[in-house]
């Protein structure tokens, strides 16, 4: 990937400011889902646009949203560097063969602690939610965490992509094999969910658009790429805070309205120990296998950040009455940004006598 130089482009002062405290930011804007949803609620319903007397157009912000911060990721992307990607595959079959089996590794843990809990479904919405999550490409927003030499970037890139282009078949087959963990209802949902992965949901909804920046990428002039590349990045991390908001609108709304607090409890406990457990299996794997530094930290990403955007976006289209189901999801989301950034986090130098 190249970026702009910070001097002389207005766009990079906002731009960085903004990355320094993501963390802080995505925390913002779920308390801003709590404390004013109602703007996040109206947002999250499809609405339709009127494109002449007789014709009309569906609009769902939250698959728009997704759309543009995976856009930004594909304009972002050098395609140089995945072309030299392709000549030390090594770190790219590693990242891709640990992030897919995480979750047929991880998802029974859960599901079997669940079994334990005092919830009438056995925690098939938890487990549901997890499914729908771990199972999800690699987080494009990941690349953000191995800028600055923190992690092998092309690398982090590829493994966005690979894993982008292999979902319309890996998504089905990981939820098909995951269900029998569920009870009748919520395997219907998530049957109806693979069908719907399967028909064209991770092209359209992820491919086309990661494409499509690429695409247009190989057409920006050469003069305009800083800032237009700066601007992407800032475009990114604005649409993926609105959709953060918006998905926790949502969940928290209801959660407000009717207040439930051994579900809030159970959803932090369930995404906090899918989160560590994604993050552990990524970390150990690349110790296990003696990969440099900056690829450890792309592997653990990798395994650790799944794209919870689009598995909010999924739950919302396939159990739109179900809502409460987002809490795990949310509560994913935001602890795979604190780990990702404890994990890209610089070290202070060791002492010298």
């Amino acid at each position: 990937m190249q970026t702009a130089p910070p001097s002389g482009i207005p766009l990079a002062a906002p731009l960085d400011f903004l990355r320094r405290r993501l963390g802080r930011a995505s925390c913002g804007a779920y308390l801003a889902a709590a404390t004013l949803p109602a703007p996040g609620l109206w947002l999250r319903h499809a609405h339709t646009v009127p494109l002449g007397a007789h014709l009309r157009v569906g609009l769902n912000i939250t698959q728009l949203l997704l759309a543009a911060v995976l856009f930004t990721a594909g304009l972002r992307t050098c395609p140089h560097a995945l072309t030299r990607l392709l000549g030390r595959p090594r770190v790219l079959l590693a990242g891709l063969a640990l992030h897919l089996t995480a979750p047929l590794l991880i998802v029974p843990v859960i599901a079997l602690t669940l079994r334990c809990s005092p919830d009438s479904d056995g925690g098939s919405g938890m487990i549901a939610a997890m499914i729908l999550t771990v199972s999800m490409p690699v987080a494009a927003g990941a690349t953000v965490w191995t800028g600055g030499g923190r992690g092998d970037e092309p690398a982090m890139l590829g493994l966005v992509l690979a894993s982008t282009v292999l979902s319309p078949l890996t998504l089905p087959a990981t939820i098909d094999s995951l269900t029998p963990l569920l009870n009748t209802d919520y395997a219907q949902s998530l049957e109806a969910a693979a069908r719907g992965t399967g028909s064209g949901f991770a092209l359209t909804g992820v491919l086309l658009p990661c494409a499509a920046g690429i695409g247009c990428r190989l057409l920006l002039p050469e003069r305009a790429k800083p800032t237009g590349l700066n601007l992407a990045a800032l475009t990114a991390v604005l649409a993926s805070l609105l959709l953060t908001y918006v998905n926790a609108a949502g969940a928290i709304g209801q959660f407000l309205t009717h207040p439930r607090p051994l579900l809030l409890l159970a959803a932090a406990g369930t995404a906090t120990a899918a989160c560590a457990l994604s993050f552990a299996w990524g970390r150990w794997s690349a110790h296990l296998l003696r990969l440099a530094a900056p690829a450890r930290t792309s592997v653990t990403l990798a395994c650790g950040m799944s794209n919870s955007s689009a598995g909010a976006v999924l739950i919302t289209t396939t159990m739109p009455d179900r809502p409460q189901v987002l809490l795990p999801v949310l509560a994913f989301s935001l602890m795979q940004k604190l780990a990702a950034n404890q994990l890209t986090r610089p070290r202070p130098a060791a002492a010298t006598g």
